[in-house]
């Protein structure tokens, strides 16, 4: 099935946090799928990664020619992230014993990258030239282990996706309003009607 990557499917707020939902559903055995099942949907998240994370990546296009060939190494990087900051969230700190697994997972994303980062300005490198996806990926999860970035990380009460709360007092609850904070809004209004009618029933 062909993925509609949306502005929602990139509400993580950094690339290696979109990557990582593209999970759904992460902890619901009967309902979870991979939006990544299909290799060429990561060719086609890099190409709209491009627009909608081109703010982060400093204007550089990514680049994914052989999806199934990287595939193993996007898959790593993705779960390894998942695993550390998901807990660093929940547990208010890195656990240092999944640091080995993340890191070796980015440094294979790295491994074949012939490029030059973090010139001031241009994390990503030159924006002139595209950059390899899975390296790119690498960039942006190595990105998470500053300070500032673990304190503003967040997982959604709704679809449990992780994202950056960038908000100035650090308050915001859902990944995106329009769609969790929205189904939210629903469910609570539905279950007081519902409450509603059970007690004027009795």
């Amino acid at each position: 099935m062909t993925v509609s990557w949306t502005p929602h499917r990139f509400t993580g707020g950094i690339l290696a946090l979109d990557a990582a939902n593209t999970v759904v559903l992460r902890f619901d055995p009967e309902k979870t799928f991979d939006r990544f099942d299909n290799p060429a949907e990561i060719a086609r998240f890099a190409d709209a990664a491009s627009g909608f994370r081109a703010t982060e990546l400093g204007g550089r296009r990514l680049e994914a020619q052989s999806p199934a060939e990287i595939a193993p190494v996007v898959l790593s990087i993705r779960e390894t992230t998942d695993r550390l900051f998901r807990h660093a969230v929940s547990k208010g700190a890195l656990a240092t014993g999944d640091l080995p697994g993340f890191l070796q997972a980015c440094a294979e994303g790295l491994a074949g990258s012939r490029t030059e980062i973090g010139a001031p300005g241009q994390p990503f490198g030159d924006p002139a030239t595209p950059i390899a996806f899975e390296a790119a990926l690498a960039v942006s999860a190595l990105s998470l282990l500053r300070d500032d970035a673990v304190a503003r990380l967040r997982i959604c009460p709704n679809c449990s996706w992780l994202f950056v709360d960038r908000s100035r007092n650090s308050s915001r609850l859902w990944c995106d309003m329009a769609v969790c904070g929205n189904r939210q809004k629903a469910n609570r209004y539905y279950r007081r009607r519902t409450a509603a009618r059970e007690v004027s029933n009795v």
